[in-house]
C-alpha cells in the first residue's frame, strides 16, 4: 500500500509495489521486466501485448533494430572471418564454404536474437526509457 500526501490530505492508494528486477536476468530469460513471472514473448520474437501475471502493458517496448545490431557485431563478423580464413588457408570450394560457414552463421546469429531483444525490452522498462522530447523555453525579449 502506498500513502501519498498531497494538497487534499493523505490519500491511500492500493498499489502492488514491485522491487526493481535486473534487466539482464529478466530479459535473457524472456520474463516480464516488472514481476519476473509472466512471459515476454508470444512466438520467437513477437512481444505479447501484456504480462499474464501482473498485467504490465508492453506497448512501451520498442527495441527496434537493437538485437540485429548486436548480432551483426558479435556473430556475423566472426562468420565472415571464418569464411575468409577458409578461403585463404584452404582455397575452399563453394560447397565447402556453404556447408561450413552457413551452419556456423545460423548457429551464431539466430539463438542470441531472443535473449538480446528481451534484455533490451527489460532495460527500457528498468531505466524508464521513452521517446525524446524537445523542450522549448520562452525567451524574454
Amino acid at each position: 500500500m502506498t500513502i501519498l500526501n498531497g494538497s487534499f490530505g493523505r490519500i491511500r492508494i492500493m498499489v502492488e509495489d514491485y522491487p526493481p528486477l535486473p534487466p539482464m536476468e529478466t530479459g535473457i530469460r524472456g520474463r516480464c521486466p516488472r514481476c519476473g513471472q509472466g512471459h515476454l514473448f508470444d512466438g520467437f520474437l513477437t512481444l505479447k501485448p501484456k504480462c499474464e501475471a501482473c498485467g504490465l502493458d508492453y506497448s512501451f517496448a520498442d527495441p527496434a533494430d537493437g538485437p540485429a545490431f548486436f548480432v551483426i557485431c558479435f556473430a556475423c563478423v566472426p562468420s565472415v572471418l571464418l569464411a575468409v580464413w577458409l578461403e585463404v588457408t584452404f582455397s575452399a570450394s563453394f560447397w565447402t564454404q556453404l556447408f561450413v560457414t552457413g551452419p556456423f552463421l545460423l548457429a551464431t546469429c539466430i539463438p542470441p536474437l531472443r535473449p538480446l531483444k528481451g534484455w533490451l525490452v527489460a532495460s527500457q522498462y528498468f531505466y524508464k526509457a521513452e521517446e525524446g522530447k524537445v523542450v522549448r523555453t520562452q525567451q524574454q525579449g
